[in-house]
C-alpha cells in the first residue's frame, strides 16, 4: 500500500456490541480504500458504531428515510492533494452488520470491512444512485477488498471471506 497515507481513525462505540473490529482494522480497510484513490498526506476519520435505535434516528434526521440502514456517511471536506483532508464521519450499525453477514453467509469481519470501504468512497463523492456509478463504484470496492485478501462482497450465499 501507498506508504505516504497516514490515517487516523477515531472509534466511538456507542452500541452494546463490544465486539467490534479493532481500530488499527478500521484504520488498514481505510488506509486501502484511500490507496485505491491515491490519496496522499494525512488523513483523518471517525466512526461511531451505533445500535438500530440510533441508526433509525440518524437516518430519519438526514435521508428522511425510516428506520435503521447499516452505514450512513457524512462527508468532510474530503481528499485534498497531500494536505490535512478530514474526510468526514460514518456511522455503522452493528446489530444490522452482524444480520447482515449472517442472512448473506458472510464473516462478520468481511462485512464490516466492506462497509467502511463503501463508507469511505462515500465520503470521497462516489455513490450508487445510477447503474454506472453504481457499478464504478461496487468495481472499486471489490478491487479494495481483493487487496485486503476479501472476496467480493457482492456474490451472496457462499462460502468466501466476505
Amino acid at each position: 500500500m501507498n506508504a505516504t497515507i497516514d490515517v487516523s481513525v477515531d472509534i466511538v462505540n456507542a452500541s452494546a456490541d463490544k465486539q467490534i473490529p479493532a481500530a488499527s482494522d478500521f484504520q488498514d480497510w481505510t488506509r486501502a480504500a484511500l490507496a485505491a484513490l491515491q490519496a496522499t498526506g494525512q488523513s483523518e476519520l471517525c466512526i461511531r458504531v451505533v445500535d438500530e435505535e440510533e441508526s433509525a434516528q440518524l437516518n430519519t434526521g438526514f435521508r428522511q428515510k425510516n428506520g435503521p440502514t447499516n452505514i450512513l456517511s457524512f462527508p468532510g471536506p474530503g481528499i485534498q492533494d497531500g494536505a490535512w483532508n478530514m474526510l468526514g464521519d460514518l456511522a455503522i450499525c452493528a446489530p444490522l452488520v452482524r444480520r447482515e453477514a449472517i442472512e448473506q453467509n458472510k464473516s462478520v469481519n468481511a462485512h464490516w470491512a466492506h462497509l467502511t470501504v463503501h463508507g469511505v468512497l462515500h465520503l470521497n463523492g462516489y455513490d450508487h444512485e445510477e447503474t454506472s456509478a453504481a457499478q464504478q463504484m461496487e468495481s472499486l470496492e471489490i478491487r479494495i477488498l481483493d487487496t485486503l485478501g476479501f472476496g467480493n462482497p457482492y456474490h451472496e450465499n457462499e462460502d468466501s471471506n466476505e
